[in-house]
C-alpha cells in the first residue's frame, strides 16, 4: 500500500519547458501505480507549443487555470479560458500554444502514466539549450508521441 502524496501550491518536481515556462509534476506513475500523470504547466506569452501530434495509447487531458490556451484538435482551433476542460483520446491530432501576451497556466492529466519521463527528459534538454523542433522531436520519438 502506497502513501498519500501532497503537493502544496508551487510544490512538486519542477522542470523547465524553455524560457520561464515550467512543468511541475504533481503525480507520477510512481505515485499512482502507473495509472496517472498530472502536472501543473505554465507557458510563456507567445509560447509556440509542441508540434501537431497524436498518441497511440495516451488520453491527454487539459484543464485551464489562468489565461487563454489556444488548442488545435483535428482541423478545428479552440480558445480555451479558465475552467475549460478538454479530453483528447488516443489517435486525435492535437497541439496547443499560448498566442496571447500573458502567461497561461493549466493542469495536464495523462492516463496511463509515463508522460513524466518525457517531461523530465525535455526539462534536462531545456537547461542545456533551446528546445528546437528537432530536439523536441528526438526526445518525443522515445515516447507515445507521433508528430504529424
Amino acid at each position: 500500500m502506497g502513501e498519500a502524496v501532497i503537493h502544496r501550491p508551487g510544490e512538486g518536481e519542477r522542470h523547465s519547458a524553455g524560457g520561464s515556462s515550467a512543468v511541475i509534476i504533481k503525480a507520477s506513475g510512481e505515485d499512482t501505480a502507473g495509472s496517472l500523470f498530472l502536472s501543473e504547466t505554465t507557458v510563456d506569452p507567445n509560447f509556440p507549443g509542441p508540434p501537431l501530434h497524436r498518441h497511440e495509447r495516451l488520453h491527454d487531458m487539459f484543464y485551464v487555470l489562468d489565461g487563454v490556451l489556444t488548442m488545435r484538435l483535428g482541423g478545428e482551433t479552440h480558445e480555451l479560458g479558465p475552467g475549460t476542460f478538454v479530453c483528447v483520446p488516443p489517435g486525435v491530432a492535437h497541439t496547443f500554444t499560448n498566442a496571447s501576451d500573458t502567461p497561461v497556466r493549466f493542469l495536464n492529466f495523462n492516463t496511463p502514466a509515463g508522460w513524466e519521463s518525457y517531461m523530465r527528459e525535455l526539462g534536462e534538454a531545456a537547461t542545456a539549450g533551446p528546445l528546437t523542433p528537432n530536439v523536441i522531436g528526438r526526445i518525443a520519438s522515445h515516447y507515445d508521441f507521433e508528430a504529424i
